[in-house]
């Protein structure tokens, strides 16, 4: 342990404990960034109007289960193209931390019935919606960039991460893919996973097949660790096919991350637990070895939370003490650092 490390536990150990909790919940070594709490960007569902738009909640200090609305619970943003909704929304810090992006599915579902969900997958937006920002607080109008191919007929839940190795990002969705030939889309054909890389969410490199098991995956999510990316994916087979893990999900590893051979790690993630899963979000604990997934429950309790110590073990604990904000759907949760969350705050209180 460095002398300076050791200078700073028994600092904190000195201190009473309302400053102990305040200035040493977390000893990081020198050059670390000192996250001091977490935002959460997510959508409000499609059963309000205003429900597909943009929302922010913040977590209580550096507690990932319990968090508090901002902005009154009303959107922080809102779509004015494409179709005017948005859904399932990502955030990236690019690299240096001088900007964030926000991605997500150009789609409003409200007002339409379900069988609308067949149509918007056949003929669907070919272009996610972005947002750019240097403070969290102020952001660009929103605009359009086509991502997927022109034989896509969606593209659905859009994230990206840094791929240093590229020295780009990378950005991944799910799309169903139709022949040249099959105008009315009426083929038989299901979700994979692209990816295309961007240096500035603007120009995008040609889509290319990232994830295809041979039957519909989609709303996949990954963290980086230890040299390691992590996919979770949701298997989106229906569980009238036979398929014990479908509409759950599945945990893959690799040490590249456009590679098209992820290990398998583990599948039927929540089951038990919870009902049929999708939308799943990851993210490490600013205070210690543990990392967070959460599961979106649809149709019933929505997000809920489980939590490991080990992301290569495939085993994750559902959490029971937590507190979500609303009825937070497909979102995603950044590590924030106490001056962007005290400017959150005195933006949206």
């Amino acid at each position: 342990m460095s002398q300076l490390l050791s200078r700073l536990l028994l600092a904190c150990i000195a201190l009473p404990v309302a400053a102990l909790m305040a200035s040493c919940a977390t000893v990081e070594p020198p050059g670390a960034p000192r996250y001091a709490g977490y935002l959460f960007v997510y959508f409000g569902g499609d059963s309000t109007a205003d429900g597909e738009q943009i929302r922010y909640a913040l977590s209580v200090g550096n507690d990932p289960l319990h968090w508090r609305e901002l902005n009154g619970g009303r959107p922080v943003l809102t779509s004015t193209v494409g179709e005017k909704g948005v859904r399932d929304p990502y955030i990236v810090r690019a690299p240096g931390g001088g900007k964030f992006y926000i991605i997500a599915t150009d789609l409003r579902m409200a007002g339409r019935d379900m069988g609308q969900w067949w149509v918007v997958q056949r003929q669907g937006s070919l272009s996610i919606v972005v947002w750019e920002s240097a403070d969290l607080v102020h952001w660009s109008a929103p605009r359009l960039a086509q991502v997927a191919p022109e034989e896509a007929g969606n593209t659905w839940a859009p994230e990206a991460a840094w791929d240093p190795l590229l020295g780009k990002f990378v950005v991944f969705w799910a799309s169903r893919l139709y022949g040249p030939g099959d105008k009315d889309r009426q083929q038989l054909t299901h979700n994979r996973m692209l990816y295309a890389t961007t240096d500035d969410f603007r120009s995008f490199s040609e889509p290319r097949v990232w994830h295809d098991p041979g039957h519909s995956v989609i709303d996949a999510t990954v963290i980086e660790h230890a040299g390691r990316y992590y996919r979770f994916t949701k298997d989106d087979r229906e569980p009238r096919d036979g398929t014990p893990c479908a509409k759950s999900i599945t945990a893959q590893r690799s040490s590249s991350l456009t590679s098209t051979h992820y290990e398998f790690i583990a599948d039927c993630i929540g089951r038990g637990a919870i009902g049929d899963g999708e939308g799943p979000l990851v993210f490490k604990s600013n205070t210690g070895e543990k990392w967070y997934l959460f599961i979106d429950e649809y149709g019933k309790r929505g997000y809920v939370p489980f939590e490991t110590t080990d992301l290569d073990s495939g085993r994750w604990t559902p959490v029971k003490d937590y507190r979500m904000p609303g009825q937070p759907r497909h979102g995603v949760v950044l590590p924030v650092t106490q001056q962007e969350a005290e400017r959150l705050l005195a933006a949206y209180p």
